[in-house]
């Protein structure tokens, strides 16, 4: 995800997740013209007039310095430094531009994020420490008071069931706060599926494999399959070497799914349509 969102995007991100309006109904309720608003969200804007910038900032209920990326506050521009309650480093911090604000935005805001501060209090304070050390004594009391009696050995199920019953409040915890943590990842991960910088989906395995059988199948030509397999898996195709090709084409020679797998027989010897170029040895 990018660090800040560029004019075009707060723009499209107003109309269509604040507002849910298409380009046709915000035209309608601005009065600007259809045309102009969709080139001012378009990835080739290049101006846009002051008087759309007012009539935008208004309708939408933000400041002009946000709409035009001077600050990233739609609706608290001049909030005091002491109103934030930061410290000196947190400051200094989200000034250095080290970290991605806008992610620790949609972090701090999630609903979850306040149960994961809540989670973090409790263990760092040991608030419930002591409520799991008692039920961890009362456990291990009861153990090793049936151990003394009955002797029933350390792998009896109910011997081991008392032990293991008992919590160690770091493990505990640990898995509390990554759970609290996953489920807010989750989610702005989710919200972010279609951002440009977000990467392509992967093929599977399995599509990998029926797109090269379909190949074999159709008789494509052995360099044209070879191309399909490095780009499904991207592997640059020009960067492998020539004794990698030949030992693909013999691999390729045993296949029984060939239509003719005679013809492949010595091909790994000679020159293909295209070599990809021999890499230099060090």
């Amino acid at each position: 995800m990018y660090t800040k969102l560029s004019i075009p995007e707060r723009l499209k991100d107003l109309r269509v997740v604040d507002k849910h309006l298409t380009l046709e109904q915000l035209a309608e309720q601005t009065g600007l013209s259809k045309s102009a608003l969709g080139k001012y969200e378009s990835d080739d804007y290049k101006d846009i007039s002051p008087f759309a910038i007012a009539t935008l900032a208004k309708f939408y209920g933000v400041s002009t310095d946000y709409l035009m990326g001077v600050s990233e506050n739609k609706n608290h521009p001049n909030t005091e430094l002491q109103a934030l309650h930061l410290s000196d480093a947190m400051v200094e911090l989200l000034s250095s531009g080290k970290i991605n604000n806008r992610l620790l935005c949609e972090l701090a805001t999630h609903p979850n994020f306040l149960r994961l501060m809540v989670d973090m209090e409790i263990f760092i304070d040991q608030i419930a420490d002591m409520r799991v050390n008692q039920m961890n004594l009362i456990l291990e009391a009861t153990r090793q008071t049936i151990f003394k009696e009955h002797a029933p050995g350390e792998n009896d199920l109910y011997m081991r069931t008392l032990e293991l019953g008992q919590v160690q409040e770091n493990d505990f915890y640990s898995h509390i706060l990554h759970d609290d943590l996953d489920s807010i990842v989750r989610d702005i991960r989710e919200a972010h599926l279609k951002d440009k910088t977000t990467a392509d989906p992967q093929p599977t395995l399995d599509e990998v494999k029926e797109n090269f059988e379909q190949a074999i199948q159709m008789g494509t030509d052995t360099e044209a399959m070879i191309h399909e397999f490095c780009d499904k898996m991207q592997i640059p195709f020009e960067k492998i070497s020539s004794e990698d090709f030949s030992a693909f084409l013999r691999i390729l020679s045993l296949s029984k799914l060939l239509k003719n797998p005679n013809n492949m027989r010595g091909k790994a010897k000679s020159q293909p349509y295209y070599m990809p170029k021999k890499k230099k040895r060090r």
